[in-house]
């Protein structure tokens, strides 16, 4: 019984072997890059043609990226 009480007390303090402080930083981080990529999106389609057309991206591609869900992150390696 002390060994299950003892193993209770101490999963608490960590998530997947890591911390929970650790782990609330990680989710934290990654909550501000969902942030910046929804307003990096928002600001992308705000841009005029003339702007799209100075870095080489067409109204439909602004369109399409600005339609991906904001967990999308393009910089994420894909398994």
């Amino acid at each position: 019984m002390k060994a299950q009480k003892g193993y209770a007390i101490a999963s608490v303090g960590s998530v997947k072997g890591l911390p929970v402080r650790a782990y609330v930083k990680l989710v934290w981080a990654q909550i501000k890059r969902w942030n910046q990529l929804a307003k990096e999106r928002h600001q992308l389609a705000a841009l005029g043609d003339h702007a799209l057309k100075d870095i080489g991206l067409s109204r439909a591609d602004v369109m399409q990226e600005v339609e991906r869900p904001f967990w999308d992150d393009p910089l994420k390696h894909r398994s």
